[in-house]
């Protein structure tokens, strides 16, 4: 057996595909039951044969989006330096989905980029007005079709490791299909009676848009578990609430119903959009139990 090591360009479950830095492909164990690695990790290999391979380690990670609710932690994409929330007027975005979407980039020091695809929707317009006050806050929106003009999009992945994210339906799959025909990802038809998508994706995937850029293209989400986030460094993933925390009156503010809180008072005031401090408070508590 040789030592080797490599990306991790798939993972489904426990298996994995790792493409080596020679340029071979191995399908990939891992020790024991470990499956604390995702696509983007880069490994040490033990190669078996000209196929198969066991992974010994992960290397150190530059970082790590992952999300975790009550049961389990999942796992997205390593070492990436971009994330994409891909969001479209249908089926109907949730909003809490990518603020939880922003939150996990935040804590993970990940640079954020909203994208609202299918453009040429008629539901479109208050979409836009939604991601409006994103904008105003510092996360930076761009507006396209995946079926037309995806240019744009292009150049902002340029030299990025980007992991695309959305709810279901919103049109990942075909993005990944326009920056990368090769790709050949699923396209999955919307479910109007349920106003949400097909899961399309089944597993996450690295692809190499060129030399220095490559794209993740991750599982359809409805859902944005946060359980693995400290309550007290909550607020500092807000970028609107950060320098607020200063007017507390207490040092230790949770932002719930202390007197003195400043975030509080610039809620009242409206200062702060009138669904981000419920959220804090929200997850606050949430992470308190």
């Amino acid at each position: 057996m040789t030592q080797s090591a490599g990306q991790i360009i798939r993972s489904h479950g426990r298996r994995y595909v790792v493409e080596a830095d020679d340029g071979n492909t191995y399908d990939c164990s891992t020790r024991g039951k470990r499956s604390d690695y995702a696509a983007g990790d880069r490994v040490d290999l033990q190669i078996s044969n000209g196929e198969q391979a066991v992974i010994e380690r992960a290397q150190p990670r530059r970082s790590l989006l992952y999300r975790q609710d009550d049961f389990r932690q999942k796992l997205i994409a390593a070492n990436v330096t971009q994330l994409v929330v891909v969001l479209a007027a249908v089926p109907t975005p949730s909003r809490e989905f990518l603020d939880r979407a922003l939150i996990a980039a935040e804590a993970a020091d990940i640079a954020a980029l909203i994208v609202l695809n299918k453009t040429d929707l008629p539901e479109t317009p208050a979409a836009r007005e939604l991601l409006g006050f994103y904008r105003e806050i510092g996360y930076p929106v761009l507006e396209l079709s995946a079926l037309g003009d995806i240019s744009p999009l292009r150049e902002r992945l340029t030299g990025q490791t980007t992991v695309l994210i959305g709810q279901s339906g919103m049109g990942k799959s075909t993005l990944t299909n326009a920056l990368l025909p090769s790709a050949q990802a699923r396209v999955g038809d919307i479910s109007t009676a349920l106003d949400s998508g097909r899961h399309t994706t089944t597993h996450a995937t690295l692809y190499h848009l060129d030399a220095d850029s490559h794209l993740i293209d991750s599982p359809g989400l409805q859902e944005f578990g946060l359980m693995h986030l400290d309550a007290t460094q909550v607020i500092h993933y807000f970028p609107e609430m950060r320098e607020l925390a200063g007017r507390c009156r207490f040092h230790n503010c949770a932002h719930l119903v202390e007197p003195g809180c400043g975030l509080i008072a610039a809620s009242t005031a409206g200062e702060i959009a009138a669904v981000r401090l419920p959220l804090l408070q929200k997850l606050t508590r949430m992470l308190q139990r």
